[in-house]
C-alpha cells in the first residue's frame, strides 16, 4: 500500500469520504481496550423484568419521541401542552429492548447460536409488529456493548428504537443506493458480496448465506460489516436460516474482535428497510459493527470527515492473525 498520512476514500453507495491513515503502524496496545461494566448498583432490572425464563422484550419507554422540530417551532409548542392518549403514544415512538434470559451478562459471541437465534428472532418479530401497524416510520436497533459505548446494563440484549422518522443516515444510505442500482444494474450490497471474498485483504469471514469484511471506506477502526448472500431489503422478511446463519456470522466476528481487541466495547447496528417506504429493489439489509477504541477528535468534529487510525486492510490481518494464533495453541494444548 502506498504511503500517505491520509489517504481518502469514498464510500461507493452514499458517496461519504473517510480520511483513512494508511502509513503508520499498527500498534496492538494502543487500540486494545477491554469493555467496561456498569455500575447498576448490583441490581440488573433486565434480570427480572419482564418476569420469565426466556428472551423476553421489555418496554422502556412507550412515549419516546416528541416531534418539536427547530427552536422556533418548538417555542411555539411552548404555549400548548400536547394530549394524547394511551392508546395513540405509540404513534411518537417507544424504546424497547429484547433481553436474554435473567442472569446472562456474557457478551454476545460467548452465549451460543441457540440465544443469538432467539434474540435476532425477537427483533424480527418487533419488526414485523412495526411493519404492521405502521405507528412509526422506522425501527432502529442496536446493541451497545461496554460502558465505554452507551451501554446502561450489563444485560445481554438488542435495544429497538420505534423512531417517527426516518433517520439521517438510513435516508443517504437509501438515496445513494437508489442511484447506485441506476447507475450500475444492481444492489450495492450485493455487489459487495460477490466481490469482496475477491478481495481477502479486507474478508474476516464467510460461508454460504454470510459475508463478513472491513469495508474499503471504514469510518472506525475495526469496523465490519456482516452482509447476507441473498437480496432482502427488510430484516422482518429474513426466513430461519437467514437468521441462523446471521448468528453465526455475529458468534465468528465478534469472537475475532474479542480475541483480537481484549474484549473491546461495540456498538452493533441493524440497518433495514424503513417500515413505510418500498425499497425491495434497492436496499439490503446488514448489521454493522463498530468496535470503540478511541475518542472522536476535533477534525471529525469540526468537518463531519471520519478518521481512522487503522486501515481496514491492517484491522483485517490482525483479526486473522491473532485468530489464528488462537486456534494453533489451542490445537497444541488438546494435542
Amino acid at each position: 500500500m502506498a504511503a500517505g498520512l491520509f489517504e481518502l476514500r469514498k464510500d461507493a453507495t452514499t458517496g461519504w469520504w473517510v480520511a483513512t491513515i494508511v502509513d503508520r503502524a499498527f500498534h496492538r496496545d494502543r487500540f486494545a481496550r477491554a469493555a467496561e461494566p456498569v455500575d447498576d448498583g448490583g441490581d440488573c432490572q433486565n434480570c427480572r423484568l419482564p418476569a420469565g425464563d426466556g428472551v423476553r422484550t421489555r418496554t422502556l419507554k412507550d412515549y419516546a419521541f416528541h416531534v418539536v422540530g427547530t427552536g422556533e417551532e418548538a417555542r411555539e409548542l411552548e404555549s400548548s401542552v400536547a394530549q394524547i392518549s394511551l392508546g395513540d403514544a405509540r404513534a411518537s415512538g417507544s424504546w424497547r429492548t429484547v433481553v436474554a434470559p435473567p442472569g446472562e451478562h456474557r457478551p454476545l459471541h460467548a452465549v451460543g447460536t441457540e440465544t443469538i437465534v432467539a434474540l435476532l428472532s425477537g427483533v424480527r418479530a418487533a419488526l414485523r409488529d412495526a411493519r404492521r401497524t405502521a405507528h412509526t416510520d422506522h425501527l432502529q436497533v442496536v446493541q451497545n456493548w461496554g460502558a465505554q459505548a452507551g451501554a446502561r446494563t450489563n444485560h445481554l440484549c438488542l435495544d429497538l428504537y420505534d423512531l417517527p422518522q426516518v433517520p439521517h443516515r438510513i435516508a443517504e444510505e437509501l438515496g445513494g443506493a437508489a442511484r447506485y442500482v441506476i447507475r450500475e444494474g444492481e444492489c450495492p450490497w450485493c455487489r459487495l458480496v460477490r466481490d469482496e471474498p475477491a478481495r481477502p485483504e479486507r474478508m474476516v469471514w464467510q460461508d454460504g448465506d454470510t459475508v463478513a469484511f472491513a469495508p474499503f471506506a471504514s469510518r472506525s477502526p475495526f469496523e465490519v460489516w456482516i452482509v447476507p448472500r441473498r437480496h432482502e431489503a427488510d430484516f422482518g422478511r429474513a426466513g430461519e436460516p437467514d437468521v441462523a446463519a446471521t448468528a453465526e456470522a455475529l458468534r465468528q466476528v465478534l469472537s475475532a474482535l474479542a480475541v483480537t481487541l481484549d474484549g473491546p466495547p461495540y456498538n452493533l447496528v441493524l440497518h433495514t428497510a424503513p417500515l413505510r417506504e418500498q425499497v425491495d429493489a434497492t436496499y439490503h439489509w446488514h448489521w454493522e459493527v463498530h468496535p470503540r477504541l478511541r475518542e472522536i477528535a476535533g477534525l471529525e468534529l469540526g468537518t463531519g470527515l471520519p478518521v481512522n487510525p487503522v486501515s481496514p486492510e491492517d484491522a483485517v490481518e490482525e483479526l486473522i492473525a491473532r485468530t489464528r494464533e488462537l486456534r494453533e495453541s489451542v490445537a497444541g494444548a488438546s494435542g
